[in-house]
């Protein structure tokens, strides 16, 4: 497939390696243009182009940005054909992207990108840490392989994102719609606890609405306390799971 990836951060870096090494005809870009990508991200696969281009003649659009980023880029999706398939990578953190307030009043991330986008899209990527997916993908069929939702309105977009996931060396799980897609934000047992095919549907179902903002409160704190100092701007895989199955689960 034709994919352009916007956002080149720790999730971007790793979609663009595993799509491009899957044989897909991959595109991304960051904010501030290809002349400014390191040596890195260029040696991933792919090829570097501005945002306007990373949109054009593709199949697959994927957003790998913080979300408070969904409305600067919307006017790029506005022109996309009605059939291209927008993928979200994004979660809500209030303490890194600002008070949101219809997610504050309830309103489901995923439904606010796609207010802000003003078209369909699906969720995926978003429930696994950066560490965890660019160090533990596994082949299909591993007994260990991690698995993650994929949410979508659509019956098609929803598998064709799965398949998208599959790739990626990770378990595609059906979460259902896009109302249904709280189910895998910050907070909930599914959300960066590398669970398996066998044990993330329990954890979607064992998702309480009400606590899990207050549980990706404490993550966010005990997070920021780690990386204190260190330099690190994403927690390693093992605590980032341990503090999540400790909160989450």
């Amino acid at each position: 497939m034709k994919i352009g990836i916007l956002g080149t951060g720790n999730i971007g870096k790793t979609l663009i390696q595993r799509l491009a090494a899957a044989g897909h005809d991959v595109k991304f870009a960051n904010s501030r243009g290809p002349e400014t990508m390191k040596a890195d991200i260029l040696s991933l696969g792919g090829r570097a182009v501005t945002s306007r281009e990373a949109l054009q003649d593709v199949d697959v659009v994927i957003l790998s940005l913080p979300l408070n980023r969904v409305p600067e880029i919307a006017p790029l999706v506005a022109d996309l054909p009605p059939g291209t398939l927008v993928i979200d990578t994004s979660n809500y953190y209030p303490q890194r992207d600002g008070r949101i307030d219809a997610i504050e009043g309830g309103q489901l991330e995923s439904l606010w990108v796609a207010k802000q986008l003003r078209r369909p899209i699906a969720k995926a990527w978003n429930a696994i840490s950066a560490d965890s997916f660019a160090t533990k993908s596994k082949p299909a069929g591993s007994p260990e392989r991690i698995a993650i939702p994929v949410a979508a309105d659509s019956e098609h977009d929803r598998k064709a994102a799965m398949a998208l996931v599959e790739d990626t060396g990770l378990d595609a799980i059906d979460a259902g719609t896009l109302a249904d897609s709280w189910r895998q934000q910050p907070g909930t047992p599914c959300y960066c606890t590398d669970l398996t095919r066998d044990e993330l549907p329990g954890a979607l179902a064992a998702a309480e609405a009400a606590r899990s903002p207050k549980r990706r409160d404490l993550s966010f704190a005990a997070v920021m306390e780690r990386l204190s100092g260190s330099g690190a701007t994403n927690p390693d895989a093992a605590y980032m799971v341990r503090v999540s199955r400790a909160l989450f689960m």
